[in-house]
């Protein structure tokens, strides 16, 4: 067990708690919406305010590091140990646009606390859940005495997050010798609900294509030449029709090759969770879970691939009939990918794939984006065990495993750095990510900074020991 006095580190918290947010809702006040031009000096002040405000904690270094897009940040505090594991941080300081009349309460850039919750943009997603590292630092140094860290602690606050992390890859690569790490500790997640604490095991890789169709060279009558050329609207139908088999698996040869199954224990924690499937439909605003078989919900969102049609389209749209067959026609794909599946393999697979669909006469073209590989940290690694064990200690109860079935920048910390990546947040669904009147917990936020008080001993403790 860490050192850290579990006494001690409330009771820092509480008398440091009005201080602390004071900062956040100085920072929360600056609109740093890195999608729209306007607010680009704003994303830049944010980052000097972060920057200024993490040497003002104890960071011996702290730098704004200029993109071709909009700055990030990067701090250090060495361990006074030289043999304690570096971890590197990671979170976002630009924000979703918003606006008073979108549907907020109050203004969504000036702070106000109500029953508890902190309102404001950025509040959970993600200035919170940055700025939390601050105040649990300083409570884990008051807690045991030291003068630095118990590991060597770095942070990589980006700035484009918002906006698809265009620029965030090339700058990890350009960097990869500043940001080198043993661990990647991602502060931009969140938890289950407010009763049941988690952490999050992984993230689902994305890649995404569109597939254009080209029959006749213009728009034909269907009556003088219908049934006797190929139709590349029906082409499309006829190619999403082909994506699944009867069982709602993928139906692109080669698509699972080297998937990283769920073990029997990982079924059985998600199991463990509170999970109310006709809530959840709600939440979806659908009528029918459906999807691969012989999978839960649970399992078909957070570690199952998939292929969704995202859309489709070709001819005539207006009101009436148009009697033609249409020159040309579009899909658009995405696929969700977990372990063991490389964005390269299955753009590789599912161009073969299309070019078998396609029948002659049509003429077709595959475009692939830009990708995002998966990542997952196993359940027994160290440095989530520490995880699990300083959420434990903060929120008193059992903390149980989830994953996270979208995509994110996570996945290019692990592959360019080498290194586990690991989910600590304490955000929870009605917190209103990008939605108006978002908010944050302030027990949780606190909690969160109670968290970030006890890992950093604990790891310090627990890698030299699996080391």
């Amino acid at each position: 067990m860490s050192q850290t006095p579990d006494s001690a580190v409330r009771t820092y918290i509480e008398q440091h708690r009005s201080a602390f947010l004071d900062d956040l809702a100085e920072w929360l006040r600056i609109p740093s919406v890195s999608a729209q031009p306007d607010h680009a000096p704003d994303v830049r002040r944010s980052a000097d305010w972060l920057a200024a405000k993490l040497l003002e904690t104890g960071f011996t270094t702290a730098e704004v590091w200029p993109t071709d897009g909009a700055p990030a940040v990067f701090a250090e505090w060495p361990s006074d140990d030289p043999d304690a594991p570096t971890v590197l941080v990671y979170g976002h300081h630009d924000v979703q646009p918003a606006a008073r009349e979108d549907g907020w309460h109050s203004e969504p850039f000036e702070p106000e606390i109500r029953d508890g919750r902190l309102y404001a943009r950025g509040a959970a997603d993600d200035k919170g859940q940055v700025l939390f590292h601050t105040l649990g630092v300083r409570a884990h140094l008051a807690a045991t005495g030291r003068t630095a860290p118990a590991v060597h602690l770095k942070l990589l606050i980006e700035g484009e997050e918002e906006s698809g992390s265009p620029h965030f890859r090339a700058l990890v690569e350009s960097r990869a010798d500043r940001l080198a790490a043993d661990a990647v500790v991602v502060s931009d997640t969140g938890m289950w609900s407010e009763d049941t604490p988690t952490v999050c095991t992984g993230m689902r890789g994305l890649a995404e294509c569109e597939i254009h169709f080209r029959g006749p060279d213009q728009d034909i009558h269907s009556g003088s030449f219908g049934g006797a050329v190929p139709n590349p609207a029906t082409a499309a139908a006829r190619l999403v029709a082909a994506l699944h088999d009867e069982h709602a698996r993928v139906a692109v040869p080669g698509f699972y090759d080297g998937v990283v199954e769920l073990t029997d224990r990982e079924r059985a924690l998600f199991a463990e969770l509170p999970f109310d499937e006709e809530r959840w439909l709600r939440t979806a605003k659908s009528h029918a879970a459906s999807g691969e078989a012989g999978y839960t919900t649970l399992e078909r969102v957070w570690a199952r691939p998939t292929a969704e049609v995202n859309g489709i389209g070709g001819g005539y749209q207006g009101a009436g009939s148009k009697t033609i067959i249409p020159a040309s026609a579009m899909v658009k794909l995405t696929f969700r990918l977990v372990a063991g599946q490389d964005p390269d393999r299955i753009e590789k697979a599912v161009r073969a794939w299309v070019d078998e669909q396609v029948p002659d006469g049509i003429r077709h073209e595959t475009v692939f984006g830009g990708a995002t590989r998966p990542c997952l940290t196993p359940l027994d690694h160290p440095a989530l065990q520490s995880v699990v064990r300083a959420m434990g200690r903060a929120f008193g109860v059992p903390v149980r495993f989830t994953r996270e079935g979208g995509s994110g920048p996570a996945a290019d910390l692990q592959e360019v750095l080498g290194v586990p990546v690991l989910f600590l947040g304490i955000s929870v669904p009605s917190d209103g990510w990008h939605a108006p009147n978002e908010k944050v917990e302030l027990d949780l936020l606190f909690k969160g900074v109670e968290t970030s008080a006890y890992l950093w001993g604990d790891l310090a403790e627990h890698w030299r020991e699996a080391s």
